[in-house]
């Protein structure tokens, strides 16, 4: 049995040499479709893990309060304009707000397009300048690399140090390589001694999550005064149990604030890590359905050129199969000898396709700057989908081949 099946094998790799062009054309019309395929799905992929890590980073436990919903952020949604979160709002609620086992964190972005100063050197003007409390790095799901965090009396006193972003500590910053812990640098003039670095989270969109600057909260308003400054607020409790009643209770202490009716709908916003999580989660979906859609397409079409190929090397092959068949070859050996062919044409396909289809995936993250990981499933499907191609494109050709009449085939000319 395996001496034939190596035959037939043989065979079938002596029949594509001889038909060299044909194959290359029919590998390359499987290889678009395959490319298709997992080129898509490596780019959503890579989406998917950029949107969710950085959403994720806010930890499982944490839910925001803010201006409005995550859903009704796009312009042609918002039906009513929401007041800003002011900072009295903030500061009551951190007052009010007694929930056991949580911890509420103050922010707001000062500035977006801050030049930072030390010594004669200074940054472009692109750094983010936030003003915090000691509760803004933990709620936010970032980690304090080298150095440490801000705690009670930093904040309380308006002591003079600030938290950055990780790519200050690079050998192209302004610190020449060397660490900035404890060096002292300016923002709009006032000075601040560093005293922790972050760890690094990359950019996204061209947004560079390492470009920041963290400073206490009340500094921070003295610095950047401008009217209607919008902060936000972050709960996270210790654990997840708490938090649907913790958000409950959030809700009512803000809308008590805002002095808002039973009747009356929120003026603000409020999401949660993991709804967000499930928002990204459905787009995926869709980006994956239409990307499936496209390429299946693509392949539908690989499928009938491969078909069409493999009938006209039966047609141009008739006498061959009748010389094997009059030396004894039965049907079962000349259909496998065609399904072998088919199936070695697909999978070249399949392998080159995947290949490009990988690449294509690394140089989109590369250039939008998203976290490629390796599309194992995109991968696993493009291998299974270029054998079910193979199968269905040389099921019919196989069996006209080993139906042929093997005198007929032989005055076949």
């Amino acid at each position: 049995m395996f001496t034939l099946l190596r035959e037939n094998i043989s065979i079938a790799f002596d029949s594509i040499r001889g038909q060299l062009l044909r194959t290359i054309l029919t590998v390359l019309i499987i290889a678009i479709g395959i490319t298709a395929l997992v080129g898509i799905l490596s780019a959503v992929g890579a989406l998917e893990n950029t949107i969710s890590g950085n959403f994720a980073s806010m930890g499982a436990n944490t839910f925001n309060i803010q201006q409005y919903d995550f859903t009704s952020q796009r312009g042609d949604e918002i039906k009513k304009v929401n007041p800003i979160i002011s900072y009295r709002e903030v500061k009551l609620f951190e007052k009010n707000y007694q929930y056991p086992y949580t911890t509420t964190a103050i922010s707001f972005t000062g500035t977006s397009t801050a030049e930072i100063k030390w010594q004669n050197e200074k940054t472009d003007p692109e750094i983010n300048v936030l003003g915090v409390n000691e509760n803004y790095i933990t709620n936010s799901g970032l980690t304090v690399e080298t150095g440490r965090d801000f705690n009670y009396f930093d904040i309380r006193n308006n002591n003079n140090v600030a938290v950055v972003g990780g790519d200050f500590a690079k050998d192209n910053g302004i610190f020449k390589g060397s660490s900035p812990l404890g060096k002292q640098i300016s923002v709009r003039g006032a000075k601040f001694t560093i005293i922790g670095i972050l760890e690094a989270k990359g950019s996204t969109f061209n947004n560079n999550e390492d470009l920041r600057v963290l400073i206490p909260l009340q500094y921070a308003r003295s610095i950047f005064s401008s009217p209607n400054i919008n902060y936000n607020l972050s709960v996270r409790t210790s654990e997840k149990q708490f938090l649907e009643r913790a958000q409950d209770e959030a809700i009512l202490t803000f809308r008590n604030i805002r002095h808002l009716q039973p009747i009356q709908e929120n003026n603000f916003g409020l999401e949660r890590s993991d709804s967000l999580l499930n928002q990204i989660s459905k787009l995926s979906n869709y980006l994956n359905i239409a990307a499936w859609t496209i390429s299946l397409i693509t392949i539908f079409g690989s499928s009938i050129a491969l078909m069409n190929i493999m009938l006209v090397s039966v047609t141009e092959r008739t006498r061959e199969i009748g010389i094997r068949k009059a030396l004894g070859a039965k049907k079962k050996t000349i259909a496998v000898q065609f399904f072998m062919e088919t199936l070695i044409i697909g999978q070249f396909g399949g392998i080159i396709g995947t290949i490009f289809g990988v690449l294509i995936g690394i140089a989109v993250s590369a250039l939008a700057g998203f976290n490629f990981t390796t599309p194992w499933l995109a991968m696993i499907s493009a291998t299974i989908v270029t054998l079910l191609v193979a199968l269905l494109s040389g099921l019919y050709p196989a069996i006209k081949a080993a139906s042929q009449n093997p005198i007929e085939s032989l005055r076949y000319e």
